[in-house]
């Protein structure tokens, strides 16, 4: 059964944003734009992680914390702010809080964050290889392979193969790579085109002839194997 998500975020474009991230991750997502109704879902569905803003209107999201743990329930949580102040992180973790990501975040490394959060509370180990082809990543160390020799990838680099070995035969467009790498409407082309190129000189035996990573034409680029 796949992981379900709540996210309580007031901004739509994250809410949009971070699910389609979590679902390339296969996991099911629900959102809510304020803590009540936050609050409301959780008392009327069982959540394997919530994602909650902590500037909401209404009940924020500090207040959200202590009613969770208040009620006893154990779901993990992790805090989305666009607070870095290191005593309001300190006060959300006191509160209950699992992890701290400070906006703007990149969706997919925030997904593997999600994933290393849900394993660690069921008491699983926190890495897991996904293997495609000749290719391996390791989502706890965040470390990918070919062939068994570790490919050095840019952060960027690391959250498309992350997307791509999650969901091999996928056609993505660039504005679909944009949003969930970047996070953000498309803006220039040319930028996911950069780290296409950059990536195929990589991990392609010919480059010039790519075999995993291809183009279709008019749709964007797939991940085969």
């Amino acid at each position: 059964m796949a992981d379900r998500v709540l996210i309580i975020d007031a901004d739509a474009h994250i809410r949009t944003v971070l699910g389609r991230s979590l679902r390339a991750a296969a996991m099911v997502t629900e959102s809510s734009s304020s803590g009540e109704e936050g609050l409301e879902r959780l008392t009327l569905a069982s959540y394997d992680l919530v994602v909650l803003e902590l500037d909401l209107p209404g009940i924020d999201g500090l207040h959200v914390i202590q009613t969770i743990r208040g009620r006893g329930m154990r779901v993990p949580i992790i805090v989305l702010s666009s607070h870095s102040e290191e005593y309001e992180q300190l006060y959300a973790l006191d509160l209950g809080a699992d992890d701290y990501v400070t906006k703007p975040f990149n969706p997919i490394i925030l997904s593997a964050k999600a994933r290393a959060i849900i394993r660690r509370s069921r008491g699983l180990p926190l890495e897991d290889v996904i293997t495609a082809g000749p290719f391996a990543y390791n989502t706890g160390t965040l470390r990918f392979y070919k062939n068994g020799e570790e490919i050095v990838l840019s952060s960027k680099e690391n959250a498309i193969m992350k997307l791509f070995m999650s969901n091999v035969d996928r056609i993505f467009s660039r504005g679909r790579l944009y949003d969930l790498i970047w996070g953000g409407n498309l803006v220039d082309e040319n930028t996911v085109m950069v780290y296409i190129s950059r990536l195929r000189a990589k991990i392609e035996d010919d480059p010039s002839r790519p075999r995993y990573i291809q183009t279709v034409r008019g749709l964007g680029y797939r991940f085969v194997v």
